[in-house]
């Protein structure tokens, strides 16, 4: 596998699609980021990382409306690729749906959304968006 950060937003749109409640994804510190902010702007319902000495795995709740069953998440795009890696600096950093989606960067300071790297007034690699 040459992305795993892109495996892992296919992972969970492969699960919203066929409705499922729970995702399990391999491990790695940078995919327990992207799953911690998932959860902090409540495109997820919970998570739990499940550690077996070897790499670990991510167990993910998905969140859907509890009557129209429309998923939280209605889209998952990946940006930045290893074929081409996208920065941007604080001036450029992506507005997604006009602030109501997040775009989520790798900065210096750690994985963060765009509003916080704006606050921040740092830039990064523009991994994905979620809306």
């Amino acid at each position: 596998m040459t992305d795993p950060i892109a495996d892992f937003l296919t992972r969970i749109r492969n699960a919203i699609i066929a409705s499922h409640k729970v995702v399990e994804i391999p491990a790695s510190n940078l995919k327990k980021d992207i799953t911690r902010i998932l959860y902090d702007k409540g495109y997820i319902l919970s998570y739990k990382f499940i550690d077996d000495k070897v790499q670990g795995t991510i167990k993910i709740a998905l969140k859907y409306h509890p009557k129209t069953k429309v998923p939280a998440i209605k889209k998952l795009d990946r940006i930045s690729r290893p074929g081409l890696r996208k920065y941007k600096g604080t001036d450029e950093l992506p507005r997604v749906l006009n602030g109501l989606g997040v775009a989520i960067i790798s900065t210096s300071q750690g994985v963060m959304t765009d509003k916080e790297a704006r606050r921040l007034n740092i830039g990064g690699e523009v991994l994905c968006y979620v809306y």
